[in-house]
């Protein structure tokens, strides 16, 4: 860990190991319970429980308010640990880890009013769905949201909405809409149960709905014109950065989940009309070795450019716009990659992979769903691409 820039602290690693360690701890436990996860698509409110008197739900929450403030590769390894074992519950984490960044850009008021609480869990949709009338004091918010992941356990729930005065979308100087995150207690919600899905089923992501809810002024953050109150380095990562991140460690995790349920499979299986087990045909060593290869190098260098960007973050209290693209690159090609790897583990296991008993058929479904996330879609390759080519680009979602 490298010492922090004057003003800044930054978590000493037996901190860091202790988040870890304790999300590890969660492993056996969310396997016992990841049948229970899916069929009831969401976390169990015991499990919810237990995580948040961990902290991890508040890994990204400043210290000063009661928060892990953790940096960056130890949520990482912490989400990816989870996902390991469910890729429901590692997206859960993430989600929840993730909301909490808000945290830093709200006045200190209302932060403690939403983030003070030790088991408060927030989450919550990004896009901009939703619109907010100005009035005095804040906002009339009125919208509709899918995807609202792990909606059913939390206390706070967010959406981001474009703003209008007078009926017109008020705009930046830019030139584009005004658009801010609001932040609503879950009674002002409602869930409309949408979440039929193929993968990841275990998250809950239903759509979430308000109509006409004031939200003070102080409960709404923009990403485009605010900056952090808080000075950490974690808060010199950008919002949708770590969001990707996040997403790229649960399909690590669950691409690791793959390749230990394909080698379980492997020793054990003896295909009809062979005389040997699937671990002695060369065919599936080849797969097993390329698919740690794949995992292995796509996993290094994620973390490798999110170490390097940290150091950046701690001596400089900056980020560059290609320090940035090279982190959201970095997350579009390990989750591809993990995509990749588990499509080759799943092929590999043969019949065996379609039943639902099988962990590789929820690995395949899983991953390909995390992989429709736009923070790691095909448009982010053009979005670096542009970088890479010198071209202007706009760089507000990076």
């Amino acid at each position: 860990m490298v010492a922090p820039m004057r003003g800044m602290s930054a978590p000493s690693q037996s901190a860091a190991t202790a988040v870890v360690d304790a999300a590890r701890g969660f492993i056996d436990g969310i396997r016992a319970r990841a049948d229970q996860i899916e069929r009831d698509r969401r976390l169990p409110p015991e499990l919810i429980e237990a995580i948040a008197e961990a902290g991890l739900f508040r890994m990204c929450v400043p210290r000063a308010l009661g928060g892990g403030e953790v940096d960056v590769v130890t949520m990482l390894r912490a989400i990816e640990a989870f996902a390991e074992a469910d890729g429901s519950a590692g997206w859960c984490l993430m989600i929840g880890a993730t909301s909490g960044l808000l945290s830093a850009y709200l006045p200190e008021p209302a932060a403690r009013e939403i983030y003070a609480a030790p088991h408060t869990v927030t989450g919550g949709v990004f896009a901009p769905l939703g619109t907010a009338v100005s009035v005095l004091g804040g906002y009339r918010v009125t919208g509709r949201w899918a995807f609202a992941s792990g909606c059913e356990h939390c206390a706070w729930l967010m959406g981001g909405a474009v703003v209008l005065d007078d009926g017109t979308p008020r705009l930046l100087p830019s030139g584009a809409p005004d658009s801010r995150f609001m932040l609503f207690p879950a009674k002002d919600v409602e869930i409309i149960d949408t979440w039929t899905v193929s993968g990841l089923r275990g998250t809950g992501s239903h759509d979430m709905a308000v109509h006409d809810v004031f939200v003070p002024e102080a409960r709404s953050v923009s990403l485009l014109s605010d900056r952090p109150r808080h000075r950490g380095p974690l808060y010199v990562f950008p919002v949708f950065g770590v969001l990707a991140l996040g997403i790229a460690a649960v399909a690590l995790g669950i691409a690791r989940n793959a390749i230990a349920a394909l080698s379980q499979v492997a020793v054990n299986k003896t295909p009809s009309g062979s005389r040997r087990r699937l671990a002695e045909r060369a065919t599936v060593q080849a797969q097993v070795a390329q698919a740690e290869a794949s995992l292995r190098s796509a996993r290094a260098w994620l973390f490798d450019t999110v170490a390097e960007t940290w150091v950046a973050a701690c001596t400089d209290g900056a980020m560059t716009i290609a320090q940035r693209g090279l982190l959201r690159l970095a997350a579009t090609h390990a989750t591809t990659t993990c995509a990749a790897v588990v499509d080759l583990m799943y092929n590999a296991g043969g019949g065996t992979s379609v039943y639902a008993s099988s962990p590789l058929q929820r690995c395949f479904r899983d991953v390909h769903v995390v992989t429709q996330h736009m923070m790691v879609s095909p448009a982010t390759l053009e979005l670096t691409g542009r970088l890479f080519l010198g071209l202007d680009t706009d760089a507000s979602m990076l």
